[in-house]
């Protein structure tokens, strides 16, 4: 199975004019024409956290639907991170992950085929952050073969931060995605298992995503075969 992969920090949906238009950022998504998309910051922050992409917009002008973890809240993530899938894409599991931090952070899993995706938005400081990958290493288990974790990971250099996937997942750079208006920042990016083949990647053109967030989106074309 080969699937398309976006992961994109929407920053709630405001974008660099500081408006709120979620119609814009579902735009940026369809154009990309993911399988599965991974979002950060895909719930506003205060009160019951409702979605900043209301789920009849989603449905209404994109081919993705929401992939429910049961949070019981009006968003539909969790601590922002929200996973879309193209209609009819079947999804085995969803699975909801508590990680360390100084400030409430979380993850979220699915499989789907072969492929296990998870989408976090990692903590400010590498100390956190680090001790969230750990987190989310010991959530996979023997699954981090045919993983795949998207999101914005909050590293700055080029070269370490990522000490603890070191032996078991590979991290891909496709390229500066912060700050959209000017990318000199390779904050988003994928990690995958050993069962897992990342045939292409990049980083989304500026254009209209440009606008909608502070962050470009990134992208990937996968291939997930059985665990070795």
């Amino acid at each position: 199975m080969t699937l398309h992969v976006v992961s994109y920090n929407i920053r709630k949906a405001v974008g660099l004019d500081w408006r709120r238009r979620p119609g814009r950022v579902l735009s940026v998504l369809d154009r990309l024409d993911p399988d599965i998309a991974v979002l950060q910051e895909a719930d506003k922050r205060l009160g019951a956290r409702p979605t900043a992409l209301p789920r009849d917009l989603i449905e209404g002008d994109t081919s993705l639907q929401v992939v429910e973890f049961e949070t019981g809240a009006r968003g539909i993530g969790w601590h922002g991170n929200a996973i879309l899938v193209r209609r009819g894409l079947q999804v085995d599991e969803a699975i909801r992950l508590d990680l360390p931090g100084l400030e409430p952070r979380g993850a979220v899993m699915v499989r789907v085929g072969n492929l296990w995706v998870v989408g976090t938005h990692l903590g400010l400081l590498r100390r956190w952050r680090q001790l969230q990958m750990a987190a989310i290493l010991r959530h996979l288990g023997p699954r981090a073969d045919s993983a795949l974790v998207a999101g914005d990971f909050n590293e700055w250099s080029p070269v370490r931060g990522f000490e603890p996937w070191r032996s078991t997942l590979r991290v891909v750079v496709p390229g500066p995605s912060f700050h959209a208006a000017r990318p000199v920042a390779a904050l988003d990016r994928f990690a995958h298992g050993r069962a897992v083949r990342v045939l292409d990647h990049g980083v989304a053109e500026r254009g209209l995503a440009g606008l909608a967030s502070d962050h470009l989106p990134v992208w990937a074309r996968v291939e997930a075969g059985p665990q070795t």
